[in-house]
């Protein structure tokens, strides 16, 4: 009876890993495809941007960014800054970010020479990274995190979870000396058996990563599991952690002025000195508290950032969050999008992880091989014409 149960739970855990996989694996490749894509977007798009990236640095101060955005904007008709990026070193260029145009889309962004606000160009690569981005994250699907495409990203996500518990199940061996062979694929074999080796050895190896990818990602795709992580891992510090969305001087009823850079530059200044390599300013979409993310001289990871928040009116610090001051949770979830992409483990991190990626095709065109050959299989043989008399 047990044997007959064990045999049933697995035929139905195998028509479920069929199924999803059948369903999803073209979209799972193209996700994962285009990750791979991006896992070393920054590596490229500043060496393709070198020569715009650098100025020759002068004795004269680099202008504040009030006035270097003023004169970028007297010089050229472009758009309303959104964002600009500021370095502590005198050769960096000043990078200039916009907020969207009246057809929704994205300008192109500028590197502009911080002495005296000459436009140095608009970064290649950018426009075809951010593509790849959104067909990542959204499938190009209009609305951005906003719209569809976010809880669909997420579902296969969802689905590609199911895969890799029903596969390891499947695969689980039942002797602790197969364990070699379920890890060493036989290239001496040909047609579905080989195909079936490749299929449940590789993907036993890149298993782990592919767990690591996905439950990370999820954390982007549905508020309820980021929810969730941030309970799990920082329970005592939920509320504190949750940003108002408006500065006390946006609740009150006095006029709200121009809002710009120069203040709440001028208090981060003050507060880290020379301690940042470069720093994000963001301008806020209401209210008038501006964001500013920093980064250390020796900081090597996009999540190791400071983050502060400044009344763009008053200079006043609204809040500071600094990395070192970040509990162990804290720090898992600052790091959750470096943890996705590898790069926590530097550089060769990111290599495996992209490889990783690019065999996703392999599962595809695998998996759909060994149903059609299952087909093939279970269809009942036609009697030899031969053997057929008349009448029957």
């Amino acid at each position: 009876m047990a044997v007959r149960l064990g045999h049933t739970i697995k035929a139905v855990l195998f028509q479920v890993h069929s199924v999803a996989g059948l369903v999803l694996a073209l979209l799972l490749s193209l996700i994962a495809l285009t990750g791979a894509i991006m896992s070393f977007e920054d590596e490229i798009v500043d060496h393709l941007n070198a020569g715009i990236m650098q100025v020759a640095p002068r004795q004269a101060p680099p202008l504040m960014p009030d006035e270097l955005v003023a004169r970028l904007i007297a010089a050229q008709d472009l758009g309303k800054v959104a964002a600009v990026t500021l370095s502590s070193d005198p050769s960096a260029a000043v990078h200039v970010r916009f907020g969207r145009d009246e057809q929704g889309g994205w300008p192109a962004s500028l590197y502009v020479d911080p002495y005296d606000a000459h436009v140095l160009g608009s970064p290649r690569g950018e426009a075809f990274f951010a593509t790849v981005r959104r067909l990542h994250r959204w499938l190009l699907i209009p609305g951005d995190r906003k719209g569809w495409g976010r809880p669909i990203t997420g579902t296969i996500a969802l689905g590609l979870i199911v895969m890799l518990v029903t596969g390891l199940v499947l695969r689980w061996p039942r002797r602790a000396g197969s364990v070699k062979m379920w890890l060493k694929p036989n290239l001496a074999l040909g047609g579905r058996a080989l195909q079936r080796s490749l299929h449940t050895v590789i993907g036993t190896w890149v298993l782990p990563v592919y767990l690591a990818m996905t439950l990370t990602g999820l954390y982007f795709s549905f508020e309820w599991y980021k929810d969730g992580v941030t309970w799990l891992l920082v329970r005592p510090h939920v509320t504190a952690a949750k940003m108002p969305a408006k500065s006390p001087r946006a609740a009150n009823s006095e006029p709200v002025r121009p809002i710009g850079f120069d203040q709440a530059w001028t208090t981060f200044q003050r507060e880290e000195g020379d301690r940042f390599s470069k720093a994000l300013l963001t301008l806020p979409a209401q209210g008038t508290t501006l964001r500013i993310r920093s980064w250390g001289k020796a900081s090597l990871l996009e999540t190791t950032r400071d983050e502060f928040r400044i009344d763009t009116v008053t200079g006043q610090l609204v809040s500071a969050e600094r990395f070192a001051d970040k509990t162990f949770g804290e720090k898992v979830i600052a790091a959750i999008y470096d943890i996705h992409r590898g790069e926590i483990l530097g550089w060769p991190g990111k290599l495996v992880f992209m490889i990783v990626a690019i065999t996703m095709p392999l599962f595809l065109v695998t998996g759909i091989l060994l149903y059609l050959s299952r087909r093939r299989l279970r269809r009942p043989a036609q009697p030899p014409l031969g053997r057929l008399v008349p009448g029957e």
